[in-house]
């Protein structure tokens, strides 16, 4: 009797799918309706609202030059104190609240801003747009967290000054370490610095979650108070994320509208315990649940490396949410760094170059891998299809090459192998040894190697040597798993022909015994 197949593995909950699969899509339609409302009520409000915001920034710039006059144009030695202080939180904040009443919106506030001795920061999420700096405004101008070149920003960036933000580099190695060293200064300052406003999320999302928070905002270890932003309109013109309108569309189609309304709700301030201000992961993470649970959205552990996956991923001409792969889950779960997460990406699109959607069925893994479609490939392809959807996705990919295969890919079990092949022992694999074990493994009686046979002998020997089998195996991980595949079955059939009765099958618990983790996909929660 023939060994029955191994049936579906269990999975970690752990590396399921999120619960939003794609948080950096805007998908708002303009129906015709929309763009004729749009066109009629622009032709009178874009004009007046250009001549009322060009009014509010005449009057906000020499005010912002007199804050600035005499300050260092990068950094900050101390707080502005006095008339400048004065200015800058109450006449700069009127005019603010006047720039954006002058494009449309409507503001309402919730709950009550703590002072900064009770919060020295403001989490904000979650963050949608170049809009929601209205939160600042409305906060009464506390410092922000901003890219030193947004100082270079006409008119803006001496607003920007006013504020006397922490300034970031992508240029200085260590910009982070002096990032988190001046809020941490600041935050610990006893309110002779404004409070410190941050958006955790570090980029801007389309609101159907909250995604990982950055830690900068919770290493000082002291009280955070968050706040929710929401925009409830029934035609969204703000959200701004990495797929959707561009900036200039977002922004004509905001002052086409009669007004826009956001909601800002300051929550009660986080208190950290102990526990919390030893780990600013764990401190991050409270706060955001509450965020969450209070906009009832989920969260997920998409990161902006996320975004620069779905770049690439576009660059590789593969539809750019096949990049999502909740990166920081899967790097802490799977020991990766994103450049090794890149270099899968590039493997991927190989595969996945005759697809249109992206994601790869057992056909085209089969042709990738130059074999037929037989038992033990579908085997194997099921363990990389974790949904049992019939198909691999990226995620899915990064998962079962680096939870499956290169565990596989020691040099121990690529020797096993390799002797398997090398049926008459003298070191060297022909084409006729490597075809009859590849149709014995794959359960097929007439195969053609060549191609994969070519692929493996570099050299073009006729032959191939151990090492020429070990550096294929390094670039081409799934073949362990597949012979590894062949060789438990190989085992599980041995012993049951021995022992028959004593082994059940994995998938296949006896009675009153829970099923194991596979071992294939198990890593500590």
């Amino acid at each position: 009797m023939p060994p029955q197949r191994v049936g579906a593995l269990p999975r970690q909950q752990s590396l399921l799918l999120p619960a939003v699969i794609n948080p950096f899509v805007q998908d708002t339609e303009l129906s015709k309706a929309a763009i004729i409302k749009c066109v009629l009520l622009g032709i009178f409000l874009v004009p007046l609202r250009a001549i009322l915001i060009t009014l509010v920034l005449m009057v906000l710039w020499p005010v912002s030059v007199i804050v600035t006059f005499k300050r260092p144009l990068k950094g900050a030695v101390e707080p502005s104190t006095g008339w400048r202080r004065f200015l800058c939180q109450r006449v700069m904040a009127a005019l603010g609240r006047a720039y954006f009443f002058s494009m449309g919106f409507r503001v309402v506030v919730k709950g009550k801003q703590a002072s900064s001795h009770d919060a020295p920061i403001l989490a904000v999420a979650p963050h949608s747009t170049f809009f929601d700096g209205i939160v600042c405004v409305v906060a009464g101008l506390p410092s922000t967290v901003s890219r030193v070149e947004n100082l270079a920003t006409p008119i803006f960036g001496r607003f920007l000054r006013s504020v006397q933000p922490v300034l970031v580099s992508r240029t200085d190695p260590d910009s982070r370490k002096n990032t988190i060293e001046e809020i941490n200064k600041r935050a610990k300052s006893g309110g002779q610095w404004p409070q410190v406003l941050i958006f955790p999320e570090g980029t801007c999302t389309n609101r159907s979650c909250l995604i990982t928070f950055k830690q900068g905002a919770f290493i000082p270890g002291v009280p955070v108070q968050p706040v929710l932003l929401r925009y409830p309109n029934k035609l969204d013109t703000v959200t701004w994320t990495w797929q959707g309108f561009k900036s200039k569309t977002l922004l004509l189609l905001t002052l086409c509208q009669l007004y826009t309304t956001v909601e800002i709700e300051f929550l009660p301030p986080h208190i950290p315990t102990e526990e919390e201000k030893k780990s600013p992961a764990l401190f991050a993470n409270r706060v955001r649940e509450t965020m969450a649970q209070a906009l009832g959205v989920p969260v997920t552990d998409h990161t902006y490396e996320d975004c620069r996956l779905m770049i690439s991923a576009g660059e590789l001409t593969l539809p750019m949410e096949a990049g999502l792969v909740e990166f920081t889950k899967i790097s802490r779960k799977l020991n990766l760094k994103w450049d090794n997460i890149r270099k899968e990406l590039d493997g991927f699109a190989t595969m996945a170059s005759a697809c249109k959607g992206g994601r790869i069925t057992i056909e085209e893994f089969a042709s990738f891998l130059k074999l037929p479609v037989s038992p033990v490939l579908e085997d194997l392809f099921r363990l990389f299809d974790r949904n049992g959807d019939g198909t691999i996705d990226f995620r899915e990919y990064v998962i079962g090459v680096n939870i499956l295969c290169r565990p596989s890919n020691t040099e121990d079990v690529l020797k096993m192998a390799f002797q398997l092949f090398d049926t008459d022992e003298d070191e060297k694999v022909t084409h006729d040894e490597f075809t009859a074990l590849l149709c014995s493994a794959l359960g097929v009686s007439d195969l053609d190697t060549t191609k994969l046979f070519q692929a493996i002998d570099a050299d073009g020997s006729g032959f191939i040597t151990f090492n020429e089998f070990q550096e294929f195996a390094a670039t081409h991980p799934e073949y362990a798993k597949l012979f590894t595949t062949y060789l438990e079955l190989q085992r599980y059939q041995a012993i049951q022909e021995a022992n028959p009765g004593d082994l059940e099958l994995a998938g296949q618990p006896s009675s009153g015994e829970k099923p194991e983790e596979s071992t294939s996909d198990k890593k500590d929660d």
